[in-house]
C-alpha cells in the first residue's frame, strides 16, 4: 500500500493487479477447498501415422505380458493380452483401445504385484494412445469442457477488470481470441511428437504471440485483453500452493546448499557484468533473478520488487523462454555424452534450466533418476522466490536513500514489496502446515492445471506485446548479451557445484 496526504490509500487493495491477483488466486484455491470439482479439457493427440509406427513396439510388450501371465498362471490376463495382440495386428485404433481397456481391467485382478503393475501400465499406455485422436480432442464433450473453462476465466477476468477500474467491454472484445490462441498452443504442444522433444505449451503460446505481433500486428481492440501481469501473477499465487515447505525436507541440505550458492554467486556475477556494460541495476536485477533462480516466475517477482518497467520484465521473459529450448535439448545430451552420474546430471539441469516444465523435459531425456533430482533441485530454487523478492525490495528501497532520497520507512518497503509474492508465500504456508497432505494434493491436482492456463495466457500476451525490432533496440542488445553471458556462467558454476555436492566429492552421494 502507499501513503498520500490523507494517510493510507486503501483502494490499492482492489485497484492494483498485484492485490487483485492475490484475491483471485485465493478465491480459486478456496473454491476447490470447499469441495468443488472441475474436469479440464484434454488436448493429447497421437496422429494415425505416429500411432501405427508404435504398434510393433506395443505388440512386443503385450507378448511379454502374455508369456509372463502364462508362466504365473494368470489365465484371464493371458486371454486379454492375446485379444489385444490380435487387435494390434488388425491395426484398428478403436478395437485396440477397447481391447486395451479389457486387459487393464483384467490386470487389476492379478495377484502378483509386479505383474499387476507392469500389465496395467502397458494396457493403460496403449489405451491412452489409441484413444488420443484429433476427433476426440474436438469432440463435443471436450469442447464443452473448454467452453466452461473459458466462461470461468472470463468471469474472473471481468471481476478483475471491474474492480481495477479497467474497461470490461474492451477486455471481453479481445479475450476470446486470447483464450482460443492459448487453446491452440495446448493442442500443438500435446501432440506426442512435439511432447517427445519437450516443446511445452508456454513455448508455443509465446511463438504464436510473437508471430502475430511481428508479422500481422496487434489490432487495437485486442490490446485491452493483453493483461500479462494480471494473468501471470494469479498463476504464481496458485503455484505457491504447489511449492510446499516440505519440499525442503525432501531436498535435504544438498539441494538447498546448491540453490543458495547458485543464486548468490550467479546473481552477483550478473549484476557485476551488467554494470560493466552500462546496464542499470533495475534491469540487471530482473535478469539476474531470472537466470539464478527460476526464470519467468523470478523475473516477475524481481520486477515487482524493484518496481521495474514492464517492458524490461517482458524482454527478460522472452529471453528465458527462447533460451530454454536449446538448453533442455542439448544439456541432457551433453550429460549423457560426458557420462555424468545421474544425480550430478539432475542437479546440473535443475540448477540451470529456467522453467520447471523444461527441467522435467530435460530430465526425461537424461533419465528417470536424473529427472527426480532435477525437479527437486528446481523446487528448492522455487522456494526461495519470496525471499529473493523481499531482499530486492529492501535493497532498492535503501538505494533510493543512498541516492539522496529520504530514509525508507517500513511503509516504503511494504509498498515496494510485490503483494502477489505474499500471496505465493501464504498459499505455500497454508497448504504445507494447515491441511492434510491428501487434501492439499487433491486441490492442487486441479489448480495446477488452471495455473498452467494462467501462465499460457500470460506467455501468449508476452508474445503479443513483444516486437523483435524493440528487442534489438532495447539497450542496444546489451540485455540479451548480459543474459547469455550470465547464463553461460550459471551453466559452468552449477556444473562445478553439482560435481562437488552431488558427485561424492565433498559429501556422500545422496539417495533420492
Amino acid at each position: 500500500m502507499g501513503n498520500d496526504s490523507k494517510g493510507i490509500n486503501w483502494s490499492v487493495l482492489w485497484k492494483s493487479d498485484d492485490w487483485m491477483s492475490v484475491w483471485i488466486g485465493f478465491f480459486i484455491l478456496i473454491f476447490f477447498l470447499a469441495g468443488a470439482t472441475m474436469s479440464l479439457p484434454r488436448w493429447k493427440w497421437v496422429g494415425d501415422g505416429s500411432f501405427q509406427d508404435k504398434v510393433a513396439g506395443y505388440a512386443k510388450k503385450v507378448d511379454g505380458v502374455a508369456k509372463e501371465a502364462e508362466a504365473k498362471g494368470e489365465a484371464a490376463l493371458k486371454d486379454q493380452a492375446a485379444a489385444l495382440k490380435t487387435a494390434l495386428d488388425a491395426k484398428e485404433r478403436k478395437g485396440i483401445a477397447d481391447a486395451a481397456g479389457k486387459m487393464e481391467a483384467a490386470a487389476k485382478a492379478v495377484k502378483d504385484k509386479d505383474l499387476q503393475k507392469k500389465s496395467a501400465k502397458v494396457a493403460a499406455d496403449i489405451k491412452s494412445d489409441a484413444g488420443a485422436t484429433v476427433a476426440k480432442v474436438f469432440g463435443s464433450d471436450n469442447l464443452m469442457k473448454a467452453l466452461y473453462l473459458f466462461i470461468g476465466f472470463a468471469i474472473l477476468g471481468i471481476i478483475g477488470m471491474f474492480f481495477m477500474g479497467l474497461p470490461v467491454g474492451k477486455f471481453m472484445a479481445g479475450f476470446p481470441i486470447v483464450f482460443v490462441l492459448s487453446a491452440l498452443a495446448y493442442f500443438v504442444s500435446e501432440n506426442d511428437i512435439v511432447k517427445y522433444y519437450g516443446l511445452e505449451v508456454v513455448f508455443w503460446a509465446l511463438i504464436f504471440g510473437l508471430l502475430i505481433s511481428n508479422i500481422l500486428g496487434v489490432p487495437g481492440w485486442l490490446k485491452s485483453a493483453i493483461k500479462t501481469e494480471y494473468f501471470i501473477k494469479i498463476g504464481l499465487v496458485l503455484l505457491g500452493a504447489e511449492v510446499l515447505f516440505g519440499t525442503i525436507a525432501k531436498v535435504g541440505a544438498y539441494g538447498m546448499v546448491q540453490s543458495v550458492l547458485v543464486i548468490g554467486l550467479v546473481f552477483y556475477f550478473c549484476l557485476w557484468f551488467a554494470r560493466k556494460v552500462g546496464l542499470d541495476d533495475e534491469f540487471a536485477s530482473i535478469i539476474g533473478a531470472s537466470v539464478s533462480i527460476c526464470g519467468v516466475s523470478a523475473a516477475i517477482a524481481a520486477g515487482g520488487a524493484v518496481q521495474g518497467d514492464s517492458k524490461k520484465v517482458s524482454h527478460t521473459i522472452s529471453l528465458v523462454l527462447l533460451c530454454a529450448i536449446p538448453m533442455l535439448i542439448l544439456m541432457p545430451l551433453i550429460a549423457k555424452w560426458a557420462g555424468m552420474p545421474p544425480a550430478v546430471a539432475g542437479a546440473w539441469l535443475g540448477g540451470t534450466i529456467d522453467t520447471t516444465g523444461a527441467v522435467v523435459a530435460a530430465g526425461a531425456i537424461a533419465g528417470p533418476e536424473a529427472m527426480g533430482v532435477a525437479v527437486v533441485v528446481k523446487m528448492a530454487q522455487n522456494v526461495l522466490i519470496g525471499f529473493a523478492a523481499f531482499f530486492l525490495a529492501l535493497w532498492f528501497a535503501f538505494k533510493g536513500q543512498a541516492a539522496g532520497g529520504d530514509k525508507p520507512t517500513l511503509m516504503d518497503i511494504w509498498t515496494r514489496f510485490p503483494k502477489f509474492v505474499l500471496g505465493f508465500i501464504v498459499a505455500s504456508i497454508v497448504f504445507s502446515f494447515f491441511m492434510p497432505e491428501a487434501q492439499a494434493k487433491g486441490v492442487t491436482a486441479v489448480t495446477s492445471g488452471l495455473r498452467g492456463w494462467w501462465f499460457t495466457l500470460a506467455f501468449l500476451c508476452i508474445g503479443l506485446e513483444t516486437k523483435f525490432s524493440e528487442l534489438i533496440a532495447m539497450g542496444g542488445g546489451k540485455p540479451a548479451g548480459v543474459f547469455l553471458t550470465a547464463q553461460a556462467f550459471n551453466i559452468l558454476w552449477t556444473l562445478l557445484l553439482s560435481y562437488l555436492i552431488f558427485g561424492g566429492i565433498l559429501f556422500p552421494v545422496p539417495t533420492f
